[in-house]
């Protein structure tokens, strides 16, 4: 049964009491400022229509339509955030239409509110005592308390919670960050598993972020292993392990959320659905949790009799996943803003012999804080990062990914530098000097064979005749045709590129090439 929208907040409290204030704009607008407010407008009717969308899904129990009808308001927040900064952008109008789906909401059912009601001062019993009576410590804890996701009801916010929060967004924000991206790129394997079991998708992030940050091959030291940081015999009970092959299914990503997806269930069915013991079962041992529960008579995780009986590492680990999960539904409030990720899942048919970090390289990093080579890792897990993958190959990617390989790491400059760069040996740039440039010695303390030698005098000896000089062998050249690089012409005649570039004064990284060039294959074997 779907979640009920009815515990949507009305609006913002932060952004109900700037509306108070807010002036509609008396001066002529200029036509950059009309085009502004147009788009806004805009991004509201397009914001109402995916909200109404959202109510049918929910009227015919689809569980997407409560998560779609919450994005929705957020956008009409969006917008409402922007009138206010936008000059000459009406907000009692929008806000009008605002009202009107909440007044939809509120009385369950498809009724239009008055088109007449004005804007929020209109209506003083709804905003006007939260705005002047709530002191500034309950209105804050009001707007972090915003409870309008299942999950948020299926956990307590505490200031244990909220300790959590203020963690993830001080020091540990860049591993906030990170986990979102993996798991953005993951997403498509990973959310399906624990949607089919009706399991809370934040959950399934704040567990990921916590015990991996989204990292496909992170292993502790006692021997957890994967995204999910399954041991060694709990991964076994859920079908994880080797598979024969040498690779163990607890880095696979799709494998991982299914049996952690199972796991949970098994827990909360043991735990009354109880979020906190089920997670301190994941971190501590099921065995203790389970009897901690018992004892505490089904009391709140939180109770000090249950808490004091968990080891310090378990009451860190179950706020800061609650934390994550939090922060995850609701970033606006504190100011989140999650990179925007494009993970539609492709595939590659691999052109040439390559491996992950060459790849990387050719790839660049358009379109991501990091590069592609953590999402390359993290969807091909079977192969090593420096491992060559054959040709023919189909590996995992991104429709992203897929059209910056097509365009940069099949041919060009920018592949030929990869494969230069990651077949550079490092032996190669030693100097060795050869045996010529050393002089003979005499040993310490033959002095008098020195003084000895010294004083003789010189005995002519005849001149040696210069060897004659080696049949010097005429260098090959090759003249460029269209369509050639250095590095196909290196691959052609088995040339370093690096060599055949300084052979031919060719700087890198462009080597750039011209049809009807001569160019010095010295160095080259064939």
């Amino acid at each position: 049964m779907p979640v009920s929208l009815f515990s949507v907040r009305p609006l913002p409290l932060l952004v109900a009491a700037t509306l108070l204030t807010v002036m509609p704009a008396a001066h002529a607008l200029s036509a950059r400022d009309k085009a502004k407010v147009d788009a806004i407008e805009a991004r509201m009717t397009a914001a109402e229509k995916r909200y109404n969308d959202a109510l049918v899904l929910v009227t015919n129990a689809d569980p997407k339509g409560t998560p779609e009808a919450d994005a929705a308001l957020e956008d009409m927040e969006d917008v409402l955030t922007a009138c206010i900064a936008q000059k000459g952008c009406q907000v009692s109008g929008l806000l009008t239409t605002y009202k009107r789906l909440l007044k939809k909401q509120s009385d369950g059912t498809a009724e239009e509110a008055d088109e007449d009601v004005g804007p929020l001062e209109a209506d003083p019993d709804h905003i006007a005592p939260l705005v002047a009576n709530v002191p500034e410590a309950a209105r804050a804890a009001a707007l972090l308390n915003d409870h309008r996701h299942a999950f948020d009801e299926m956990v307590e916010y505490n200031p244990a919670i909220q300790a959590g929060i203020r963690r993830w967004l001080t020091d540990m924000r860049p591993s906030l960050l990170t986990s979102y991206e993996n798991y953005m790129n993951l997403r498509a394997v990973m959310w399906p598993e624990w949607e089919k079991n009706a399991l809370p998708e934040a959950l399934l992030f704040g567990i990921m972020a916590k015990e991996s940050n989204g990292r496909v091959h992170a292993s502790s030291r006692v021997g957890a292993a994967g995204l999910m940081q399954f041991m060694p015999a709990t991964g076994r009970r859920f079908g994880l392990g080797p598979d024969g092959t040498g690779f163990d299914t607890r880095f696979d990503p799709r494998s991982a959320a299914e049996a952690s997806a199972a796991y949970m269930n098994e827990r909360m069915r043991g735990l009354n659905k109880n979020i906190e013991y089920a997670l301190a079962a994941y971190n501590g041992g099921e065995g203790r949790a389970a009897r901690i529960y018992r004892e505490a008579g089904g009391q709140s995780f939180w109770t000090d009799s249950a808490y004091n009986q968990f080891p310090g590492e378990t009451k860190d680990y179950v706020p800061m996943v609650i934390a994550a999960a939090w922060i995850f539904l609701h970033p606006q409030q504190y100011g989140v803003e999650f990179p925007k990720i494009s993970a539609q899942p492709a595939t590659i048919r691999l052109a040439k012999s390559t491996t992950i970090y060459e790849l990387t390289i050719c790839l660049g990093s358009n379109g991501t804080r990091d590069g592609y080579m953590r999402a390359l890792r993290n969807l091909n897990p079977r192969y090593e990062a420096d491992g060559w993958i054959p040709a023919g190959t189909t590996i995992n990617a991104t429709t992203r990914i897929a059209g910056l390989y097509n365009r940069y790491c099949v041919s060009g400059p920018r592949a030929d530098l990869a494969r230069a760069l990651i077949t550079a040996d490092i032996n190669t740039a030693i100097k060795r000097p050869s045996a010529a440039a050393f002089t003979g010695s005499v040993a310490v303390g033959d002095v008098q064979a020195l003084q000895a030698a010294q004083a003789a005098p010189p005995v002519a000896t005849p001149a040696p005749r210069p060897a004659p000089a080696p049949a010097r062998r005429a260098a090959r050249s090759y003249t460029v045709v269209r369509g050639d690089t250095l590095g196909s012409i290196a691959n052609r005649f088995q040339c370093g590129v690096p060599a055949l570039a300084r052979a031919n004064g060719l700087r890198a990284p462009a080597y750039a090439l011209k049809p009807g060039q001569s160019l010095k294959l010295e160095g080259c074997r064939r």
